[in-house]
């Protein structure tokens, strides 16, 4: 079949195109050269409900343009392209797999304003699970009921795994919903503000304001969202900014403490004196952990102090912590809590037989390794002794983190003798 026949054709049907409340419908239908779409969006809709059933998920590759008006469209497997590997440890793998899979369709702008598909190519170089297929982010789907009623049971204080199983139960069963329970917590966090009771919001900015009239080098600012409503609170007195200028080479950041009645992350910021003695340098109150709230309060916080970025800042694992900090505090050097790290080993090895042994193995490359290449030497003992160690992704992704949180590894950066947040 040639263009000018393909241009002339009648629009073929897509199949079941994916809507906000379906579960990707019942029917697989395979993307064929010159399928034919109102727009551009209905095709990934397509494609992506093809995925859904197949077992893979889709990105959306490229895309060109002519005159503003976009006429060509690329949506690729996943799994396209190759993985950017640091080095050859086993424990130094990539968090994606790619695997340079060739999957893919495009299409184009045609006669009458319709799509029509123009390259097809099904065939994955990796194995695809269609069971698994709603754990892949790109099918990971809260439509608008749902997501009103996760966010009222919230409200009422019902847990999350009670709101879950009874909509797993409801879909009949968790394979069913196209989301995980770890999904419907994320969003519940992108959606939170600062849940204070009524009046409170008033009361606080009260105070804040009389602090300010008191003591004019008294700090703080509010995080408002588009409706008006209070997302975020960060302050500090005149005394916080006077010590942070005597002591702020390095400080800790905390958000592990919660107000006992409105369940709040509460942040802090602290640094040590010359006597060893804990000084605060600035709190805020957070309506939920992710990196865009973090980013906030580390600007405001740096606001604060002029400007000076500190040395060194000491916080535990948290991913979206780790990247606010590389975005807001550039030149600081991160280091991870390592009292938290170590306290997590029962947790994370407790499957293994020689848990005990393992145990004692881990802290003496932690503790007793005073050069990198001492603790690389028993590091990898270690994994040739417990060879199921090497699939252990905590272990990976601790050693890939080595320089972040292994004292021979940090010893060259000044931390006034810290290494952990409390």
């Amino acid at each position: 079949m040639n263009e000018n026949e393909l241009e002339i054709e009648e629009p073929e049907k897509s199949g079941s195109v994916l809507d906000d409340d379906s579960n990707h419908g019942d029917q697989t239908v395979e993307p064929k050269l010159g399928m034919r779409f109102e727009n551009a969006d209905e095709l990934f809709e397509f494609y992506n409900n093809y995925a859904y059933k197949t077992g893979f998920s889709v990105k959306k590759r490229t895309c060109k343009k002519e005159n503003g008006v976009l006429v060509h469209v690329s949506y690729t497997c996943s799994k396209e392209g190759k993985n950017i590997k640091a080095s050859n440890t086993p424990l130094n793998l990539p968090p994606t797999q790619r695997t340079g899979c060739k999957a893919k369709i495009s299409a184009r702008l045609c006669a009458y304003d319709k799509w029509m598909i123009s390259v097809v190519f099904l065939q994955h170089n990796h194995l695809n699970s269609p069971s698994k297929a709603r754990h892949l982010r790109g099918h990971k789907r809260i439509n608008t009921a749902i997501k009103k009623r996760v966010l009222l049971n919230d409200k009422a204080g019902i847990r999350m795994c009670k709101t879950y199983g009874a909509l797993a139960v409801e879909g009949g069963g968790y394979e069913n919903l196209p989301y995980d329970e770890k999904t419907l917590r994320n969003m519940i966090a992108r959606e939170k503000v600062l849940e204070l009771g009524e009046g409170d919001a008033t009361t606080l900015l009260d105070h804040f304001t009389d602090m300010q009239n008191k003591d004019p080098n008294f700090f703080y600012r509010l995080d408002i969202d588009g409706e008006s409503r209070l997302k975020n609170v960060f302050w500090a007195d005149n005394r916080c900014r006077e010590a942070y200028k005597e002591f702020g080479e390095v400080v800790t950041f905390d958000t592990t403490y919660f107000t006992n009645k409105y369940d709040i992350p509460f942040a802090s910021f602290v640094k040590v004196n010359h006597h060893g003695q804990s000084i605060l340098l600035g709190c805020g109150l957070l309506s939920n952990e992710e990196k865009e709230t973090f980013s906030w309060l580390f600007k405001a916080w740096i606001d604060c102090m002029n400007e000076v970025a500190p040395g060194g800042i000491i916080t535990d694992q948290a991913g979206a912590m780790k990247i606010s900090i590389e975005i807001v505090l550039k030149d600081t050097k991160h280091r991870w809590c390592l009292w938290r790290i170590m306290k997590k080993i029962p947790e994370k090895l407790r499957r293994y037989d020689n848990c005990v042994r393992i145990k004692s193995r881990m802290k003496k490359a932690v503790y007793d390794s005073q050069f990198l290449a001492e603790f690389e030497e028993r590091w990898s003992e270690m994994l040739e002794k417990y060879e199921s160690l090497k699939q252990n992704k905590w272990l990976r992704k601790l050693y890939r983190e080595k320089d972040r949180c292994i004292p021979c590894f940090v010893k060259t950066t000044f931390w006034a003798g810290m290494s952990t947040t409390q």
